[in-house]
């Protein structure tokens, strides 16, 4: 995105340097369903309440099918460690400070956008959003979110962020109960963003709804958000009700297998391999007969029996 801070096209002009809704449009063109005012996807909210049951390995492996390999990225200090984080990505960009590029920026940004840059994405967010950031893992005065700002977060979103970067004020963040955030460290230091900082400028916004880089991931605005168990996925979000479609048939099918293995019916080279006919239609009558009493919604089970069967190879 820096290439366009420097552009002098009318395109970009508008938006002084920042991803414009009809650029963001641009760089997701697979999503063909309803889109937020600032173009980012807006993947429904059903399919973000059934992601929360997926797990990173099921995710995984329909991203790697859909040839997306560099969606994951590990190494976090995390808050509410025990929770499951799920969102739509709203995204910015820091690169370390430079006088120049700051100044050109906050003349552009005058009377635009009210407060310090690492406001101005909070002030974009809408609800169960993530905040995702790329600010270079800067640590010492590096926290460009404290509990004020962790605060004014939550309140927009409900949710939590993805953040390669440091933090401050961790007790104060600790206390939003679904602040579920992937964080790369703590440290009681805070960032110099401003020209009025002068020689401490230390980093400076250039990006906001554009790519970023987040450790070996690249991540998009609308992108799915899946953080849990110490690791984060960015899900394209042409791919999000995939996803979570796999992971249901994938949960569905090895809660039968695990039931019949112990009730000692069929064997694990049975069961750990492709299905027989006879073990398909067994499973599909036990799908049918405990439909209300299994991990995953009525609705989607009856979309799986009216699906035919695998063919058997």
């Amino acid at each position: 995105m820096f290439c366009v801070l420097i552009a002098a096209g009318p395109a970009v002009k508008a938006q002084e340097g920042f991803f414009t809704p009809e650029e963001v449009i641009k760089y997701t063109p697979e999503w063909k369903g309803e889109r937020f005012p600032d173009g980012r996807p807006k993947v429904p909210d059903g399919i973000l309440d059934r992601m929360k049951n997926v797990t990173l390995e099921e995710a995984w492996a329909t991203l790697r099918s859909a040839n997306f390999n560099h969606e994951y990225e590990d190494g976090w200090f995390v808050i509410h460690p025990d929770r499951v984080l799920v969102g739509r990505a709203l995204t910015a960009m820091w690169m370390p400070g430079r006088p120049d590029i700051q100044k050109v920026i906050e003349e552009d940004q005058k009377g635009k956008r009210k407060g310090a840059m690492n406001a101005w994405p909070v002030d974009m967010l809408q609800p169960r959003d993530v905040y995702v950031a790329d600010h270079f893992g800067l640590k010492v005065d590096g926290p460009s979110i404290g509990d004020n700002v962790g605060n004014a977060i939550y309140a927009r979103s409900g949710n939590g962020i993805v953040y390669d970067g440091a933090v401050r004020d961790i007790n104060g963040l600790n206390e939003l109960p679904n602040f579920d955030s992937f964080v790369r460290s703590y440290d009681p230091s805070h960032h110099f963003g401003s020209l009025a900082t002068g020689a401490r400028l230390n980093s400076t916004m250039v990006s906001i709804n554009g790519p970023v880089r987040i450790g070996h991931a690249l991540a998009m605005p609308g992108d799915v958000v899946l953080g849990r168990n110490g690791g984060v996925l960015f899900i394209p979000p042409q791919l999000a009700e995939r996803v979570v479609k796999d992971s249901e048939r994938t949960r569905l099918r090895d809660t039968f297998g695990h039931q019949r293995l112990n009730e000692k019916k069929y064997t694990a080279g049975q069961i750990d391999t492709r299905w027989t006919p006879e073990i398909e239609q067994d499973y599909r009558a036990w799908l049918k007969q405990n439909e209300d009493h299994l991990p995953v919604a009525r609705q989607q089970i009856e979309e799986i029996l009216k699906e035919s069967p695998p063919p058997n190879q």
